[in-house]
């Protein structure tokens, strides 16, 4: 008897360990890209040990060159309530998570009370631990709204029908599932009937596209982008519809001081007049008559300036169309995303069934290489020539350069946009300089840095204005006409210690939503390397300075760093940098349309443009940073106020 209980206490310890051994054998794969690039891939075990979940998950990509690793180490217990959390690494290229561990239901200053549901998540990545929330988000009730820790809430939401995909052949139904609250903006995810994730598509912490996908179903990556960009619409036509409110066909802005964008001088008391989405008229109040019937906005005490321009933006997902406009942004130059999903959002817009500036567009290419990006290659003239096409017959304005396209290839595809009528803008590929990028025929440069590479005195070792190299440069870009976008404002965060805030050059920060605070505080130079950084600004600047007073075309954009806010900061940075108020506002508007070869119909306001005005409160002319305060928008003649577009992307007013 003693012997065959000592067998069955064996068999059942053996049953048990093959239980255990079955469930501990979930592991997978995802494969991570990046604008439908694969970039790197995440590998993850779920186990049990002692009465806990335990995941673990090693997340790396390589993003242009650099490695972006994230190791994670999460405990939970049998219901999936966390324990600790643990990770270590980076969520972007200029973003380090410092090793960090949360204990149960305290992370910092924010503690959730006992009993109630929680769960811990830093972000996007890494991605397995976007599928333990949806699991426990499954497990406990699936409750509208759950509380993350360090920080935040998200809010959950189930598509009520599966959605079928063709994966290698074979039909696939799919649970669809929509995360807000984790990232800036919406998620779209798919789990299978076990609750395993199959496919992510969101954003990273740069706020670039973002896809995951499970080994397996990698044939499937073009339908689900499509799926999400379907979400992305219908929720642009939702926020839309909030803003619905129906415009008067003649409307009287009375009282303002006028800076007209030309370089005139200010009206003090103006009256601008905007009818069926046009300026009608534009002058003294003395001589410009007000129409009857209109509505009548007073702007005494303000001032009165066209719309802006964001001349580097990218426009990937919904939620910027609001922040655009209510920084003052009526129109926006796109400088590269997923081809399909940024003609589907101005299409939208154009169509009065989206929010957010008039778009227009500059189509990125780039060649095969570690610095590559996206999917769209020219690695030969064949390629480059069709591509081209392509982006005009879509209705694209522009080229867009990116790092590793061939010099060989440059020409080809310049001379194509220029046959075409379009022009080229961009990045330097690696293996030229700017000096033979303008001789090959780009029309426009994105980022001061490539100037700043060809102006360095090897003397001094820095920007000199009277240095062969610098008087070189300006020759060039004076005789091709040259426009540059600096992004100042980017490459302020970029280089500024991470040991300092934010906020304390950018007042909006407080303002933005908080997911997206985390992701820019770790943004920058790492406090030991602080000198050196602020030096490397300080040329950046100098050389925005020197190509500005030698008359070279500069146009405000500022690519993707605090939301809205990085329009002002970029105007405050190029008064810093010598230019006068009004300069600074003409940078950000005349100069920009001209840039696209559109100031006939923007840029200023003068009879017959189009109708994008904005009411400021203060005077620019006198202090730029009063650009930060908008009082009211008009685009295309139609009014929006800037509080609740602020509020409608979770920012606050």
């Amino acid at each position: 008897m003693k012997r065959r209980a000592r067998v069955l206490t064996l068999v059942f310890w053996a049953l048990a360990c093959l239980a255990q051994t079955a469930w501990a054998a979930e592991q997978g794969t995802f494969q991570l890209h990046k604008f439908e690039q694969l970039i790197g891939k995440e590998t993850y075990t779920v186990k049990h040990s002692q009465g806990a979940v335990v995941l673990k998950s090693d997340f790396k990509f390589t993003d242009r060159g650099q490695a972006v690793p994230l190791a994670t180490t999460f405990t939970m217990e049998k219901d999936l309530t966390p324990r600790d959390f643990h990770l270590k690494g980076k969520i972007s290229r200029f973003s380090s998570v410092i090793e960090d561990t949360i204990h149960g239901r305290t992370a910092g200053p924010v503690t959730i009370p006992a009993g109630e549901n929680f769960f811990d998540i830093q972000g996007y990545a890494p991605v397995s631990v976007q599928m333990m929330l949806v699991r426990y988000w499954h497990a406990h009730g699936r409750p509208p709204s759950l509380k993350t820790l360090p920080r935040g809430e998200v809010q959950i939401q189930e598509q009520q029908e599966p959605e079928d995909f063709t994966i290698n052949g074979k039909k696939v139904q799919l649970r669809k599932i929509t995360v807000r609250g984790l990232i800036w903006g919406m998620e779209s995810l798919w789990v299978d009937q076990k609750d395993r994730m199959i496919a992510l598509v969101s954003v990273d912490a740069e706020m670039d596209h973002f896809e995951a996908i499970a080994d397996g179903y990698e044939d499937g990556l073009p339908a689900f982008v499509t799926s999400a960009a379907r979400d992305g619409m219908a929720n642009l036509a939702k926020v839309a519809s909030e803003f619905s409110a129906q415009t008067p066909a003649v409307t009287a802005i009375v009282g303002g001081k006028l800076i007209d964008g030309t370089g005139k001088a200010a009206v003090e008391n103006s009256v601008v007049v905007l009818k069926d989405g046009k300026i009608a008229a534009a002058g003294p109040a003395e001589s410009t008559r007000v129409p009857e019937g209109a509505q009548i906005v007073d702007a005494h005490g303000k001032s009165v300036l066209p719309g802006l321009w964001e001349m580097h933006a990218h426009f990937e997902q919904v939620e910027w169309g609001p922040i655009y406009l209510a920084t003052g942004v009526t129109t926006a130059r796109d400088v590269g995303n997923e081809r399909e999903f940024i003609i589907a959002v101005r299409d939208a817009i154009a169509a009065g069934k989206g929010i957010g500036p008039r778009l227009v567009m500059a189509g990125v290419v780039d060649g095969s290489g570690p610095l590559s990006l996206g999917i769209i290659r020219v690695d030969t003239p064949e390629q480059a020539r069709e591509q081209v096409q392509k982006y005009k017959s879509e209705g694209f304005q522009q080229i867009k350069i990116y790092s590793s396209v061939k010099p060989e290839i440059l020409k080809v595809v310049t001379t194509e946009a220029h046959r075409l009528g379009m022009t080229v803008t961009g990045h330097i590929p690696v293996g030229m300089d700017a000096i033979q990028g303008v001789e090959d025929g780009m029309d426009q440069i994105n980022h001061a840095m490539y100037l700043t590479g060809v102006m360095v005195d090897p003397k001094a070792k820095t920007v000199t204005e009277d240095s062969p190299e610098t008087q070189k440069v300006i020759k060039l870009l004076l005789e091709h006409h040259t426009v540059v976008d600096p992004t100042l404002a980017l490459m302020e965060i970029i280089m500024h210690p991470t040991d300092k805030s934010v906020s304390t050059f950018e007042p909006g920060f407080p303002k933005i939503a908080p997911e997206l605070q985390e992701g820019l505080e770790t943004m920058g130079s790492s406090p030991q390397n602080s000198e050196q950084s602020a030096a490397s600004f300080r040329m950046i600047l100098e050389t925005v300075r020197i190509l500005h007073k030698a008359g070279v075309p500069i146009v405000v954009g500022t690519d993707q760093a605090v939301p809205g806010y990085s329009i002002d900061r970029e105007m405050e940075l190029y008064v810093k940098a010598g230019f006068t108020p009004m300069e600074a506002i003409q940078a950000a508007t005349l100069v920009s349309a001209r840039a696209m070869n559109m100031e006939k119909d923007s840029g200023t306001i003068e009879v017959g443009k189009r109708a994008d005005v904005i009411l400021v409160d203060g005077n620019p002319l006198e202090n730029i940073s009063d650009i930060r305060k908008v009082s009211t928008v008009f685009a295309g003649g139609r009014m929006y106020q800037p509080g609740p577009l602020w509020s409608s992307v979770g920012f606050k007013p």
